[in-house]
């Protein structure tokens, strides 16, 4: 029987809506193989969370607890996924391509000797090996990935998968794994927190972003009144943020956030190659200009050739009217 664990990632006490995507998956992926999903936690006060995984397609749900791992930490992070890949000998493991996983899967696949397939848009069996396909080239091409290795990693993108939910009386079973957590020579001192009350844009199904044309910081305001209306999140292009319109985290593109989202919207985007590395893979992109030949156009579904100050605005009064209805 041929075992996937998945890293799920939490924060804030709730399980974050990128795991429930790949657990969904990864039960998917067992069916075809005969094998069961477990869903590994990393963390501490992590019980209450797993009540529901069962509905997600979790047959166990692996608790790594211990008190140096409250907040996020590479290398007991690492020792953590290392242990429990001993302990259970999956043959595949899958996190999300996000800050975390970016961070700690190339460093596991280096402890355990085994491949990696990063930032992953599906995953797939043939033969019963997984075959992963990725983009190359800032996304002018994809490639599928094959392991020579046992143990097969790989880490998705955000909002690749739909969220499936089971039979209602299915549950998961808790598992404590026995970690034993060597003394850790980087301990976490302190986090800081950001912005609260806004969804991170690699997990966002809407976005909104701005590009050189939006002039300053205040005129992201009418970006921000749409965003609201329609349950968006708003970005920006390397040239906003490079002249100040708006911070770094809101940057999409190769130097910034490579985003997935179900609708994305540029606003005032030229659409340089480096801009469409981070948000050419979204289902649907429209996009607002005012230059007809601007390049951003080649690549959406819909376009318009407007001024920006005046298309946003009316835009933002037809969806409350839609909602309304």
């Amino acid at each position: 029987m041929s075992e996937i664990v998945v890293l799920c990632e939490h924060q804030n006490e709730k399980i974050k809506k990128t795991s429930l995507e790949l657990l969904s998956k990864a039960h998917d992926l067992a069916g075809q193989l005969s094998g069961k999903v477990i869903a590994l936690f990393i963390g501490t006060g992590m019980e209450p969370l797993v009540s529901e995984l069962g509905l997600y397609g979790a047959d166990s749900a692996v608790l790594a607890e211990h008190s140096l791992l409250d907040r996020y930490n590479t290398l007991g992070y690492a020792q953590a996924v290392c242990q429990a890949v001993e302990q259970f000998k999956p043959s595949i493991l899958l996190g999300t391509a996000s800050p975390l996983g970016k961070d700690l899967f190339p460093r596991v696949a280096a402890r355990l000797k085994t491949g990696l397939a990063s930032d992953c848009t599906d995953i797939r069996l043939e033969g019963g090996k997984l075959i992963a396909s990725r983009p190359v080239y800032s996304g002018k091409a994809f490639v599928d990935v094959v392991f020579n290795t046992p143990l097969q990693m790989a880490t998705t993108r955000p909002n690749s998968f739909p969220i499936k939910t089971l039979e209602t009386g299915k549950t998961a079973k808790v598992v404590r794994l026995n970690l034993n957590l060597s003394s850790l020579r980087c301990p976490m001192k302190e986090l800081g927190q950001g912005e609260t009350g806004r969804v991170d844009l690699t997990e966002a199904e809407i976005i909104v972003s701005g590009g050189r044309a939006m002039a300053n910081a205040d005129n992201f305001k009418i970006l921000r009144e749409m965003a609201q209306v329609i349950g968006a999140s708003v970005g920006a292009s390397r040239a906003a943020v490079d002249s100040g319109y708006a911070p770094h985290d809101m940057q999409v593109g190769q130097t910034g956030k490579v985003v997935n989202p179900k609708l994305y919207m540029a606003c005032g985007i030229s659409g340089a190659i480096q801009h469409l590395a981070g948000m050419r893979t979204s289902k649907v992109i429209v996009a607002i200009n005012k230059d007809p030949e601007a390049p951003i156009f080649g690549k959406a579904d819909y376009g318009i050739v407007g001024d920006l100050f005046t298309l946003v605005p009316l835009l933002t009064q037809e969806f409350k009217k839609l909602l309304a209805e």
